[in-house]
């Protein structure tokens, strides 16, 4: 018999709620670790941002560039091409086929100067006969001449009827005409063989060859198989520069103005000009009015059909500013004084240098500066007082 065992109490048993880690714990290290990076990570941001943000002024920075006075006073710049404005696509009356094509392109030619020829071997035979026959009627007049005046001596005699002489003078009156007919013809054949010869119609320079010899040349090419002009010319005495201006803009354009015009295939040269004559009508679909400006000045450079932007000017000073060569300007309102010196603030790297500049004469808004700056030189513009040599800055935000 097994022996009845006494319960035990556990009423007295008690769970722990303060567990203490162990000094080695490896949790324990991670959060101490942990702790101390976040405080170091958060001290470089705090000194990042101060040591970016105290201390830096917001500016306005410009640049010093090399600009044509003109440029300085422009009112308004506009984009076109270089037009003849005597201009001729050059044909042939006649129909025939070019047997001679005395130009090519590039040639100077003058008015009355014969640029082509057509096959003309039927129209010389025309005129030939023509001529003959007016040769004919000539001998035909002599001997109805001499035949009048004979009978008219006659019958003042009483020796021949009224009848012979009323014949002799129907004969004169006759050959008489048959003489302005065969001059008519001659004329006629003339003219045709004229119109065989193509020629300038006035001097200029040939600027494209539009038929080679052997092709057929026609008026107005009636045939697909056939050229209507041979060659076409210009007077380049006649260039100028048609612009597109906007509506809104044309009241700052009006005739007389002067102005700059810039070719696209030639910056480096400028050309003064003068408006021409504004169009009196405007583009519809683009909402422009054209504007013709005259070369004052041109070289061999200028050529039809070249891009070009006109720059108009107004202003005292206008003149004398076109084709100018370019100056190192800047804003003058980059420029203050410091004592008895003319400076600027030149930026490079987020830090402000006092330059000491030599300034000449004052265009619109801007000026000119003759020592001191560089093309591209990055400046502050109205400058505060309390910038100097060594302040940091940097752009304003737009």
């Amino acid at each position: 018999m097994v022996p009845e065992q006494t319960p035990k109490d556990i009423s007295s048993l008690r769970i722990s709620r303060h567990h203490k880690e162990s000094p080695g714990s490896s949790s324990g290290r991670w959060k101490i670790v942990a702790v101390a990076g976040a405080v170091v990570l958060l001290g470089a941001i705090l000194f990042v941002y101060f040591s970016t943000a105290t201390g830096v002024t917001e500016v306005d920075l410009v640049t010093a560039t090399l600009t044509s006075p003109s440029q300085a006073s422009a009112v308004l710049t506009a984009s076109g091409y270089v037009v003849a404005q005597v201009k001729a696509s050059v044909a042939s009356k006649g129909t025939g086929r070019l047997v001679y094509l005395g130009v090519e392109e590039g040639d100077e030619v003058s008015k009355g100067q014969i640029l082509a020829r057509l096959e003309d071997d039927d129209i010389q035979a025309l005129l030939a006969r023509a001529r003959a026959e007016l040769e004919v009627s000539r001998a035909d007049f002599n001997d109805a001449s001499r035949n009048l005046d004979r009978q008219t001596t006659l019958f003042a005699s009483d020796l021949t009827s009224q009848a012979e002489l009323d014949a002799a003078q129907a004969r004169f009156e006759r050959v008489r005409a048959m003489i302005a007919a065969a001059e008519a013809a001659v004329t006629e054949a003339e003219v045709a063989l004229e119109n065989t010869r193509i020629r300038a119609p006035f001097d200029g320079t040939v600027l494209t060859k539009n038929a080679d010899l052997g092709e057929i040349v026609a008026p107005f090419a009636s045939s697909i198989n056939s050229r209507g002009a041979v060659v076409t010319m210009a007077d380049m005495g006649s260039l100028q520069v048609e612009a597109d201006v906007s509506e809104s803009n044309i009241m700052r354009v009006s005739p007389g103005q002067r102005c700059e015009i810039a070719l696209d295939a030639y910056q480096d040269r400028r050309y003064p000009a003068v408006v021409h004559k504004i169009v009196p009508t405007a583009d519809r679909a683009k909402a422009t009015v054209m504007v013709k400006v005259r070369f004052l000045e041109r070289d061999e450079r200028v050529l039809p059909e070249m891009s070009a932007k006109v720059t108009f000017l107004s202003g005292e000073g206008a003149e004398a500013a076109v084709g100018a060569p370019p100056q190192l300007m800047i804003p003058s309102g980059a420029v203050l004084s410091r004592g008895e010196s003319t400076v600027v603030l030149r930026v490079g790297d987020g830090i402000a240098t006092e330059v000491p500049v030599t300034l000449g004469e004052r265009i619109g808004d801007r000026v000119v500066v003759t020592g001191g700056l560089s093309d591209g030189d990055r400046l502050i513009l109205s400058p505060d007082a309390s910038l100097a040599t060594g302040s940091r800055v940097q752009p304003r935000e737009r």
